[in-house]
């Protein structure tokens, strides 16, 4: 199967390439096969490129897609109404059938608005079922995706390992319990369980009301051993200079997500902080219920918060550095790596006319001009429409779902 996306401006991000004004990008077999100005493939399917951006797909680090349905409810939430009504009121009420639909739904948007590969960290797990039906959601959907098992309670080991045997390879994560709000010996048995399964941990550090556990928790996790290449925190708004130096060492990684972290009254973002210490950030949305469920508006938030970045760096951020975290041959639109790639409608009059796409993409980017999305090759949008979804069903579906939970939590 080849597929010649012809005369795109293609934003290859990848720095032995550079980007093209009009180029060609030929898809083989999944893959991407070529990039040049202009390719001869006589027996691909030729899609016509002229008036679009051509850039890789984006990377969402960090996105709890099970609270899809209460979009919006905590636009003007502090973290702490967040966590007292999103995990003490509304997650109670939260049935398997409920999760799925959030799950599906949260990463249909997100494929919509060019996230080819997300990550879920999913922190509603009242049940194994719970868990199952998270997986399940995930799976109905196209696109990459990566659960990442936030297990709460005193004895998790059996279930990350039940679940570890239904999702073998690349698919999983560990969502670690500390170290803010778990003890450090809690945290070193989740890294040993994750180490041992060869699985990567994922931990939400920031610095809103102190450290519960303790000042320092980088530092201290440093101290113990529990840091290397495959450990990613989450925002780390607060980590002091010398601790973001220690993740950087040890080969960890940071997610942050701008659009929550401002409106929840985190600390400053880090990313600036991050880049100068060596480590390579990478973006995501976090929560639907707190922000839109799109990179876009994650790229011109970070870029607006510290103008010390630039847009080129911030579009790294969302694609070639999530890619990095996420463990993918994906993120840059070079030979031999996955044809995870979105094409953009040039020509909307939101952006029209294009002098620099990436300034562009960072500056006024939209999921409305997302015009089609590849996955491994495989178009699962095109002309501005999801392919092979059925989603007036799913919207009753996840009314249904949302009425219920709120009539239940009280909450409207």
């Amino acid at each position: 199967m080849k597929t010649l996306l012809r005369g795109g401006m293609v934003v290859s991000m990848d720095p032995a390439l550079g980007d093209l004004p009009r180029g060609d990008l030929l898809i083989e077999d999944g893959r991407i096969a070529a990039v040049a100005p202009e390719i001869a493939a006589a027996d691909a399917e030729i899609v016509d490129a002229t008036g679009k951006i051509v850039l890789p797909g984006f990377v969402d680090t960090h996105r709890h897609t099970w609270q899809t349905a209460f979009r919006g409810l905590g636009a003007d939430w502090t973290f702490g109404q967040y966590r007292v009504t999103a995990h003490g009121t509304l997650k109670p009420h939260y049935r398997p059938e409920d999760v799925y639909l959030g799950n599906l739904l949260g990463r249909l948007e997100a494929l919509n608005s060019g996230v080819t590969t997300m990550l879920d960290w999913f922190h509603c797990a009242r049940h194994p079922e719970h868990a199952d039906a998270a997986i399940a959601g995930l799976h109905d959907a196209p696109g990459h995706s990566i659960f990442c098992y936030g297990a709460d309670g005193p004895d998790i080991e059996p279930e990350i390992r039940r679940v570890r045997k239904l999702l073998p390879g690349d698919d999983m994560v560990l969502g670690l319990r500390g170290p803010v709000i778990s003890t450090m010996d809690e945290t070193a048995a989740d890294v040993a369980l994750a180490r041992e399964l060869g699985l990567p941990v994922s931990t939400h550090v920031h610095g809103t009301g102190g450290w519960p556990r303790g000042d320092r928790p980088i530092a201290q996790m440093h101290a113990r051993g529990l840091l290397d290449d495959r450990t990613t925190v989450v925002h780390g708004n607060g980590l002091s200079d010398d601790q973001l130096a220690m993740l950087a060492d040890a080969g960890s990684s940071v997610s942050v997500s701008p659009d929550v972290e401002l409106k929840m009254g985190f600390e400053p973002l880090i990313t600036a902080r991050a880049l100068a210490a060596g480590l390579r950030p990478s973006l995501s949305v976090d929560n639907c219920l707190s922000a839109g469920g799109d990179l876009f508006g994650a790229m011109r938030t970070a870029l607006a918060a510290d103008r010390g970045l630039t847009t080129r760096t911030v579009l790294e951020c969302a694609t070639v550095n999530g890619a990095r975290i996420c463990g993918r041959a994906i993120g840059s639109l070079a030979p031999g790596k996955d044809a995870d790639l979105v094409l953009l409608d040039a020509e909307d009059l939101s952006v029209f006319p294009v002098g620099d796409p990436v300034r562009t993409v960072v500056s006024a980017g939209h999921p409305g001009l997302v015009d089609s999305v590849y996955v491994a090759g495989k178009p699962v949008k095109r002309h501005g429409r999801l392919l092979g979804v059925d989603l007036p069903p799913l919207r009753a579906r996840v009314l249904e779902s949302r009425a219920r939970i709120a009539a239940a939590a009280g909450v409207s």
